[in-house]
């Protein structure tokens, strides 16, 4: 049986920035992430800057996936498709599932402001371990698409017809973390369509 949500579960999120260039003080999408994340009552489990190398980024994405505390890390930068973009190459091989109406979503919403430079957008989605991953480009502008069009409505527990909570939920730690006391069980992780 899958887990219906019924009240607000904030969950814990790591954000990384995908970057050769950027510091915290350059960092404007890293931190519109983390803004955005604890507004939103959500905990900030870890913010870091990682430069855009396939295998420690592959490192640093699999400890988030392996901890029992994380249910989320929202990645910012490379997703083009310049020869040093590698964040989708880095994660795919990693998710157990791909969330293919992510990036389909995001590019729609993007057309909408940039028109067709949206085709250089990799953004792409996944769930791995109970843990989502979300891979946004780099620019702030995208970040805040990202955010308010999609992440903030998919990872709270009251959007309805559906959400992502519900699957990021990791059986043994919900008990001791607490965050079962917001679910009950049912049929469908989606309510009905009303």
């Amino acid at each position: 049986m899958k887990e219906k949500i019924v009240n607000f579960l904030p969950l814990n999120i790591a954000v990384i920035t995908v970057s050769d260039t950027r510091n915290e003080e350059t960092d404007s999408s890293g931190q519109y992430l983390v803004t955005s994340v604890t507004d939103a009552g959500h905990q900030l489990i870890e913010k870091v800057i990682v430069k855009d190398d396939i295998y420690v980024l592959r490192a640093l994405v699999s400890r988030f996936i392996a901890a029992d505390n994380v249910h989320v890390v929202l990645l910012t930068g490379g997703t083009g498709f310049t020869a040093r973009d590698n964040t989708p190459q880095a994660l795919v091989p990693l998710m157990d599932r791909q969330i293919e109406g992510f990036g389909e979503l995001f590019r729609q919403l993007s057309f909408q402001e940039i028109g067709t430079s949206t085709l250089q957008s990799r953004s792409v989605a996944g769930i791995s371990n109970y843990t989502a991953l979300f891979c946004l480009p780099g620019s702030t502008g995208a970040c805040r698409t990202a955010w308010e069009g999609i992440l903030k409505e998919q990872l709270d527990s009251r959007h309805r017809p559906c959400n992502f909570v519900a699957q990021l939920l990791k059986p043994k730690a919900d008990a001791v973390s607490g965050l079962a006391s917001g679910v009950h069980q049912t049929d469908s992780a989606c309510g009905p369509r009303s």
